[in-house]
């Protein structure tokens, strides 16, 4: 017996992401998962080959791999935004480049990465001065400075755990990011804290961040999360934690 039955626009019909997420990255998953839960909402992921360490080379062999790991996203509909979670990545690649790299495999979507995106936060957040926390070694954290200063962001403070070893940073206690930011953060001219990196577990210590330093805390994921959303259209308000999202 052949059955009949209707088409609609699928498990995407308010928006559909697209999410390219580093081999190596155990964190950055579990932490969308608490945002993007609204009905008709699609969230797809892909991985890109990363190497286990952080270091300015191993970020740039990920620039030819780009186009092939946004390729392995569903295109039966255009993407509404696609993510490159990778900050360091990001920021010595260049976001411009990114951009062009997963173009070529989706040229209808809008696409952000961390740099990017908390880029887009700090000038929503009327932000320039800030502090920085960052699990990595000097010369990408280095980079990371020079990347917000050339934006017109002062670094106020910064503070790194000097790890390169991904498998180390994903395993960092909430305990000693939080204390981290809030260390970070003391400082009374800085007007907000930057987390660094998608493998750092950062979501379950913003809110409690903010309020004991009495200002915004902004890690990659969140503001990533959050630029996703705003580039297509959704309604951010509430979505996650944070002053980012909820003032």
């Amino acid at each position: 017996m052949k059955l009949s039955f209707d088409v609609d626009r699928g498990p995407g019909e308010k928006a559909a992401f697209g999410l390219i997420v580093l081999l190596v990255d155990e964190t950055i998953e579990a932490e969308f998962r608490t945002i993007f839960t609204l009905d008709g909402v699609s969230l797809f992921h892909s991985r890109i080959e990363s190497a286990p360490e952080v270091t300015h080379s191993t970020l740039m062999r990920m620039k030819e791999r780009l186009t092939d790991a946004a390729a392995f996203l569903p295109a039966n509909r255009p993407l509404d935004a696609i993510g490159y979670a990778c900050t360091s990545g990001a920021t010595v690649i260049g976001s411009d480049a990114v951009e062009a790299a997963v173009r070529k495999a989706h040229p209808q979507a809008s696409v952000t990465d961390p740099a990017r995106a908390v880029m887009a936060a700090l000038k929503h957040m009327n932000v320039t001065r800030l502090g920085i926390v960052s699990p990595y070694v000097e010369e990408v954290s280095g980079a990371i400075c020079d990347l917000l200063r050339q934006n017109g962001l002062e670094t106020l403070a910064a503070g790194s755990f000097g790890q390169a070893e991904e498998a180390v940073v994903a395993r960092i206690s909430l305990k000693s990011v939080e204390e981290a930011i809030c260390t970070v953060g003391s400082d009374p001219q800085v007007e907000a804290v930057f987390a660094s990196c998608t493998n750092l577990r950062t979501f379950p210590v913003i809110e409690r961040s903010e309020r004991r330093l009495g200002k915004p805390v902004i890690s990659s994921n969140q503001a990533l999360a959050w630029h996703m959303m705003v580039l297509a259209g959704l309604p951010s308000g509430g979505a996650g934690p944070g002053r980012l999202f909820n003032d």
